[in-house]
């Protein structure tokens, strides 16, 4: 315990990272490997036929272990669209941040890459896909109002608005964000043929609530 110790204090003098104790890393990696099994079998197969029996098999974990760190099969999905949503939503952030100089421009280009990048992103696409032919309990974590994915989409665009438009006041910020998340959303379930029209419609009439 001491040579521990006094191992981690010279990390931390010494600049570097302090290394998570042995059961932190463990149940770090356990994690990320059941949500890496899930991840792989919702693409196969759809999440409708994913239990967590076959998710622990797959990351050669115990089934108790599963429960322990998700809760049920409700809470891995949860945990799994949130993680796939937030790396989609860094996407998204960088296609704003800088952005180009106009703005209509700028929330047209982040709009396009929701609408084609969903069709790169494998478990996106499954749950998408699914949706489309009235299946896959996954979707509710992508389109509910009070889903912590739906508000993260939200604050993204609101701060992103409001370096655009400053002036503006805050309702008309909240209510143009909605807008743009909502109906960027229902596009990826019922989407049109033309993406490169749709984002441009949508960024059009998304900005005219801001005139």
């Amino acid at each position: 315990m001491a040579a521990a110790m006094q191992r981690i204090e010279a990390a931390t003098l010494n600049g570097g990272p302090v290394p998570d104790p042995p059961r932190v890393a463990w149940r770090k990696q356990m994690r990320q490997r059941v949500l890496d099994a899930a991840r792989d079998l919702t693409c196969e197969a759809g999440w409708d036929q994913v239990s967590l029996s076959a998710v622990a098999a797959r990351a050669e974990v115990s089934r108790p272990s599963v429960y322990k760190e998700f809760g049920n099969r409700a809470g891995l999905g949860r945990a799994l669209v949130v993680l796939e949503t937030r790396q989609f939503l860094a996407g998204v952030a960088d296609a704003l941040y800088p952005g180009v100089p106009d703005s209509h421009d700028c929330l047209r280009v982040a709009i396009l890459y929701v609408l084609q990048e969903a069709d790169n992103q494998p478990l996106i696409r499954a749950v998408i896909t699914a949706a489309r032919k009235g299946s896959d309990s996954l979707l509710p974590y992508l389109t509910a109002r009070a889903d912590p994915i739906f508000d993260a989409g939200q604050i993204l665009v609101q701060g992103w608005l409001a370096t655009r438009y400053p002036q503006q006041r805050t309702e008309s910020v909240e209510l143009a964000s909605d807008v743009i998340v909502r109906m960027t959303i229902s596009h990826l379930i019922l989407p049109a043929d033309d993406k490169q029209l749709t984002a441009q419609r949508l960024a059009t009439a998304a900005l005219k609530l801001l005139q």
